[in-house]
């Protein structure tokens, strides 16, 4: 009898050791059905927006070249990425509030006036304008250093050029002897 409970043990453990292999296997196989039932169940992912709002007398140019920028960086108009472009004649304000409520993820702006629209339409969308000559005397930022806010951006503020724009105006003019900046 002690020989029949020695392989009853032995079998037991190989039961349990087959077993155990067997619930660890079904586990495995459980959780890989799980993980790619659910990778194909999610939702495709949200296509970013930016709202571009500028004059209509904004260089196509440049808006061009904001587009062929994105193009660089992987960003193509209508696959990966929607620009919904505003150009009003006048009312910045409501072009502005529209782009607000399309719940884009950031406005890039051409011209002050644009930007004082957006500026006055939300404070959480991110503003990026560009063509502002004084940002911190039209008050669109508190400092050129520290923007603050959610308005930054390029400044046509360039004080270290002036010395070379009198040099070329001199070459370009070469009679002038006064010079008056307004």
């Amino acid at each position: 009898m002690i020989v029949v409970s020695d392989q009853l043990t032995v079998n037991t453990k190989r039961i349990k050791k087959s077993m155990s292999k067997k619930i660890s296997l079904f586990c495995l196989l459980i959780t890989v059905l799980l993980i790619t039932g659910f990778a194909e169940a999610q939702q495709p992912s949200k296509v970013p927006r930016i709202g571009f709002l500028s004059t209509t007398s904004f260089p196509l140019a440049r808006v061009e070249a904001f587009r062929q920028g994105l193009r660089e960086l992987g960003w193509v108009e209508g696959r990966n990425i929607t620009v919904e472009h505003r150009h009003p004649e006048k009312n910045f304000d409501q072009a502005a509030a529209e782009l607000v409520r399309l719940s884009v993820d950031i406005i890039v702006i051409g011209g002050p006036t644009a930007t004082r629209s957006a500026k006055e339409a939300t404070t959480t969308i991110p503003i990026v304008f560009t063509g502002v000559g004084d940002p911190v005397g039209t008050g669109f930022v508190a400092s050129l250093a520290r923007p603050g806010g959610n308005v930054t951006g390029l400044s046509t503020i360039s004080p270290e050029l002036s010395g070379k724009r009198l040099e070329l105006l001199k070459e370009a003019v070469s009679k002038v002897s006064r010079v008056a900046v307004l």
